[in-house]
């Protein structure tokens, strides 16, 4: 990432980005939720790409240079935190589950940011409770570093219905299926159809973003029926694909 801007405050503010519109690569001295209230919003770091939904918000901490990406129309809210208030003790970008409480609570508190008073420091009182309480989820893409990892990994990118074993696509990278198991345990933390799941569910929700159809997103995910995308997807996310694009 280069020309990395730095802002010593991180904002509050809701802001909307078109579908494909980013903001670059910049970090602050303070932590960051970042929600999306429509649309899907996508974090990339040197270490990965993190990616939320309305259920789901994003916590960058201080100092951590990232990247905004939009799929779909994005209604985007972003929360700043001093450096000194880290309900969840986190110092890494962490994926959160978003209640309907919570959800309410950054909408409002991002909708006024330039309100103070009583009643805004209590809303935040209640918004920081709420996050404490608010579980974490393993909805990231881990970038690996590996030039054969990332060489099977950029085929899947490319294709995410690519149906080919590790065995197979490892012959395109020039490394065997043990050798490549072995480094998507060690580079990235997950298993290669752990991976392949989240690289799928990360791909579905751009297109959902888009206002591709639940089927054509399932076929073209990868998916062997649509049943399987949609158990899959609320498994991850808490409600169906059909949901998904219903939301504002």
């Amino acid at each position: 990432m280069s020309d990395i801007r730095h802002t010593a405050q991180a904002a509050t503010l809701a802001r909307t980005l078109a579908a494909g519109e980013g903001i670059d690569a910049h970090w602050h001295d303070d932590h960051q939720i970042v929600y999306a209230g429509a649309g899907v919003v996508a974090v990339t770091t040197e270490a990965g790409t993190w990616f939320a939904p309305g259920t789901r918000a994003l916590w960058v901490p201080a100092g951590c240079v990232h990247a905004h990406r939009a799929h779909g129309r994005l209604d985007l809210h972003l929360l700043g935190l001093p450096a000194t208030v880290n309900p969840l003790g986190l110092d890494t970008p962490t994926v959160l589950t978003v209640s309907p409480l919570l959800r309410e609570l950054i909408l409002a508190h991002t909708g006024d940011p330039g309100a103070d008073g009583p009643e805004r420091r209590r809303l935040r009182a209640v918004l920081l409770d709420q996050l404490r309480a608010s579980p974490q989820q393993p909805v990231q893409l881990p970038a690996p570093t590996d030039s054969r990892l990332r060489a099977v990994c950029d085929v899947l990118h490319r294709d995410p219905a690519d149906p080919r074993t590790l065995a197979a696509l490892g012959g395109e990278a020039g490394a065997g299926e043990r050798t490549l198991s072995r480094l998507f345990r060690r580079e990235l933390g997950m298993t290669f159809p752990q991976w392949r799941t989240q690289l799928r569910l990360y791909h579905a929700l751009r297109m959902l973003a888009e206002g591709e159809p639940v089927t054509t997103v399932a076929h073209r995910c990868g998916w062997a029926s649509t049943s399987a995308f949609i158990d899959v997807f609320r498994r991850a996310f808490g409600y169906t694909p059909g949901t998904h694009l219903r939301r504002p």
